[in-house]
């Protein structure tokens, strides 16, 4: 929205904004912020930036924990959601130094900007561009109770199958027959245009909004093909603008994979691919599926790597009930065409050179995109630097319906994690490749495993309905 502290200054006096907002992420990837009077901004805050105390944000500060936010002018737009005028901005976090601050290494923003200038210095490319899909639950009603004698969660949807039998005017949609359904059906498509309208004001252009296959209130927005480090903002961003405008219809949006016991789970598939200056650095007319030597690689260091990317990709314990066989959420590691069995899917549909990309299936909107998407491009540069040949390894291209192979054969296909535990495992022994460059300081990773592990721990010590279902009268 703009290039210097100058035009944000002249932007806030013509039209009388009121607040400038800032917007922090912590190692979660979820929205803090701070606020300052409009009138307090100034070009000195761009280099003096903000302070604030680092380790309430989950990040284990090895120097002092104050640090300062310098703002990113050019992330700013007014936020639609505060009555009286914000503009508000994301930005960087700074270790407060003489003569210069310095970038937080720690921070997910840095971490994401040191990736990209890793794959510069490279020279593999200087340029990924991603497209992640966000799939999401709308409900009318939810809500839970957790204390000792007392676990309760619960949801609703007035469309959903579950309310045959209630007043909804004949709309209730069938079991898993929400895909693409229309009016009267599609309740929620007003709601959900005002999020679109909404995301494109703030920058981002989207390609399309539907329902996705659960009748429980399931749906897609899909944004286009966007520069990584961008995109990143965008996807916090984006989220930020679906919870709040669906408050604003008196509903509740969530990104949680798996929100419904037996219906389909909620993903957030990452297309990808990179850029030479203009050259598509993945076409290539005689490869697999048009795909080049250097894609291969790619998706090589993805596979060889996805037990511990899932750490980052799926950091909830939730997200591996999604990772389940029997719905469209990949289990295989693995490659193929047009198949959505396999953890990397290529869309047959990508015909031209400077669209033609694969898609990665397993990560849900849980995770932090700022160490996601890093994570993603520095094991498929791996992949790239080492040369490893994703057929060669046996990860494909698997052109069948892997669910629909007989027994004996899925025996012999390495799936995926099948917990939060043993992704974090597998990250404590597969992370070499995320530190190059110096990208994922060692402590963010030694912290982010303690952290998570203590939350599944936590998760762990609670009984479910589900246990005294199963248990009580035994």
């Amino acid at each position: 929205m703009f290039k210097n502290a100058k035009e944000v200054i002249k932007y806030i006096r013509e039209n009388e904004v009121r607040m400038v907002d800032f917007k922090m992420v912590d190692i979660n990837g979820a929205y803090r912020h701070v606020t300052i009077p409009a009138a307090e901004f100034s070009e000195d805050l761009l280099k003096d930036g903000v302070g604030f105390d680092a380790s309430n944000y989950g990040y284990a500060v090895v120097e002092k924990s104050d640090m300062v936010f310098i703002p990113d002018v050019t992330t700013a737009m007014i936020d639609p959601f505060c009555e009286i005028s914000t503009l508000s901005m994301s930005g960087n976090v700074m270790i407060i130094d003489y003569p210069n601050n310095r970038p937080l290494p720690q921070y997910p923003r840095n971490i994401m900007l040191a990736a990209r200038d890793y794959m510069k210095k490279t020279g593999i490319a200087d340029k990924m561009l991603i497209l992640p899909e966000f799939e999401f639950y709308l409900f009318d009603e939810a809500g839970w109770k957790l204390d000792g004698q007392h676990q309760e969660a619960f949801v609703d949807y007035e469309q959903a199958h579950w309310n045959s039998d209630s007043q909804t005017q004949g709309n209730v949609v069938p079991f898993q027959k929400n895909y693409h359904v229309a009016k009267p059906y599609d309740t929620t498509y007003d709601c959900r245009s005002e999020m679109v309208l909404r995301i494109e004001e703030a920058g981002i252009p989207v390609k399309y909004h539907h329902p996705e296959v659960s009748a429980s209130g399931q749906f897609e927005i899909e944004p286009l093909l966007g520069e990584v480090t961008q995109m990143a903002d965008a996807t916090v961003l984006i989220k930020y603008i679906i919870k709040n405008t669906a408050q604003e219809y008196g509903m509740c949006a969530t990104f949680m994979p798996k929100p419904v016991y037996g219906e389909a789970g909620s993903g957030m598939h990452v297309h990808m691919l990179l850029m030479k200056g203009d050259k598509p650095v993945f076409s290539d007319d005689k490869g697999y599926s048009h795909l080049s030597k250097t894609a291969h690689y790619f998706m090589g260091g993805l596979l060889k790597h996805i037990d511990s990317l899932c750490a980052l990709t799926n950091p909830s314990t939730n997200s591996f009930k999604r990772l389940v066989p029997g719905f469209e959420a990949p289990v295989t590691v693995g490659y193929a065409t047009s198949n959505r069995s396999a953890v990397i899917r290529i869309p047959a549909y990508a015909k031209t050179p400077n669209m033609r990309r694969f898609e990665l299936r397993n990560p849900d909107a849980t995770c932090n995109p700022y160490l996601a998407y890093a994570a993603i491009l520095m094991a498929g540069l791996d992949g790239v630097k080492n040369k490893i040949d994703p057929h060669k390894n046996g990860w494909g291209p698997f052109d069948v319906n892997l669910y629909h192979l007989p027994e004996e054969e899925k025996a012999k296909l390495k799936g995926l994690p099948v917990s939060l535990d043993k992704a974090l495992d597998a990250l404590e022994a597969d992370h070499e490749y995320l530190t190059k460059g110096g990208v994922f300081p060692e402590d963010l990773i030694v912290n982010y495993i303690r952290t998570k592990r203590s939350e599944c721990a936590d998760l762990a010590k609670i009984p479910t309905v589900p246990e005294f279902d199963r248990y009580f009268n035994c």
